[in-house]
């Protein structure tokens, strides 16, 4: 059964192995990360973990039993009892109701142990996988808006009632 994890120094080689794998599927629907960020990846990863380590995000894998990544969850620019939601699913992951479990998860995470009162998120008009996670999750949608030069929408989700 995959588990939400919080980010660690020991899950480098695995997160690494999930983005190259992944690069090309998260590329068509997402900008993608560029060469530098593999060619720095280790480096990138310190960086997260200490930011991470200040409050100012929250960093998640969705890992099976095997240690394999099969997803991301993070909340970033942590402000205020505020955060921005993001998340990507393993192509081999997707549509199984992966990213909906792990979205409530951080959600609820979010409000208890982070302190967080509400959440924000944003996907392109044409990723219905991804507004369908939001809208069960208990997202509601704040008017459309451009996402990396694509059509998009906001999402916000209220964490206190």
């Amino acid at each position: 059964m995959p588990e939400l994890q919080r980010l660690r120094p020991d899950h480098a080689p695995a997160l690494l192995a999930f983005e190259r794998e992944n690069r090309d599927y998260f590329a068509a629907s997402i900008s993608d990360r560029g060469d530098a960020y593999f060619a720095e990846f280790d480096a990138r990863h310190a960086a997260l973990l200490a930011e991470q380590a200040t409050g100012a995000c929250h960093f998640h894998l969705i890992v099976d039993g095997n240690g394999e990544v099969l997803g991301r969850v993070n909340l970033i620019d942590v402000k205020d009892g505020d955060a921005e939601l993001g998340y990507r699913i393993a192509r081999g992951a997707a549509g199984k109701g992966l990213a909906t479990a792990a979205v409530r998860d951080v959600c609820a995470l979010a409000a208890t142990v982070y302190g967080l009162t509400s959440l924000r998120a944003v996907t392109t008009l044409d990723n219905l996988g991804s507004r369908t996670v939001l809208e069960r999750t208990g997202f509601v949608t704040t008017g459309e808006r451009e996402v990396a030069g694509h059509p998009g929408i906001g999402y916000v989700r209220d964490l206190v009632h």
